[in-house]
């Protein structure tokens, strides 16, 4: 059974693709306990899951009264967590099955994602998934990151594709929102515990309550080969 022909697929890559999500929670902890934050918590952490890192940082510098330009945390976190993810960065092991098989049939993809481009190319290059996924765009590209719908419309221009012809692959209730915005159909599999009743992924075509512990390549690409792309 092949995939069905026009058919695109668009990862996020923070949560879906590979699990960076320690490394960013330790690259903003860092951050801030330079400046006096010392309670920056996991669970604070959690809440900004699936929204850019800018976005992320706008509000944290909000938050906990921190005087220097967003530019500045932006360049350091970056900094901060490119050496953490250079050291450690894990891929999904499902997720690069189907990755691997969706990119032996030739099918096309790209990584759509809040982090910013030298992140994303670094994690991709660190990881491999550079030789099955080529091409790239970070929300720090477009106008407004996810919930908004800018950065898949974006993938699908970039790759020439229709966006209901696309699928999107997300973790985060904004990632699954922004899919459905932009008229796309989403496999959604829940990075955070207990956000599989979130109303976003109601949206979905496809949710694997259990998040990476209950994904396979096998479910997803059985449903994505069953359901045309469109009429």
């Amino acid at each position: 059974m092949s995939t069905p022909h026009g058919t695109s697929v668009i990862f996020d890559l923070d949560g879906t693709l590979v699990d960076s999500e320690p490394n960013y929670y330790e690259a903003g902890r860092r951050l801030l306990a330079r400046r006096g934050t010392t309670d920056f918590t996991w669970e604070v952490h959690a809440r900004f899951i699936g929204i850019s890192t800018r976005e992320t940082l706008m509000a944290l510098r909000e938050r906990y009264g921190i005087e220097a330009p967003l530019d500045e945390l932006l360049a350091e976190k970056n900094r901060l967590y490119l050496e953490l993810a250079g050291a450690s960065t894990e891929v999904f092991p499902e997720m690069r099955k189907f990755a691997e098989r969706l990119h032996a049939e030739g099918t096309p993809m790209i990584v759509a994602s809040g982090s910013s481009r030298t992140a994303i190319d670094a994690v991709l290059a660190c990881t491999g998934l550079d030789a099955l996924i080529t091409a790239v765009v970070s929300a720090d590209e477009v106008p407004h990151g996810k919930p908004a719908p800018d950065v898949f419309l974006e993938a699908a221009r970039r790759i020439g594709a229709a966006p209901a012809d696309c699928v999107v692959l997300e973790d985060a209730p904004a990632g699954a929102t922004a899919a459905h915005a932009a008229g796309m159909r989403c496999i959604a599999v829940p990075y955070v515990d207990g956000t599989d009743t979130d109303p976003a992924f109601a949206t979905a075509g496809l949710l694997f309550p259990g998040g990476q512990s209950e994904f396979t390549a096998r479910a997803a690409y059985d449903w994505l080969a069953q359901r045309p792309a469109r009429p």
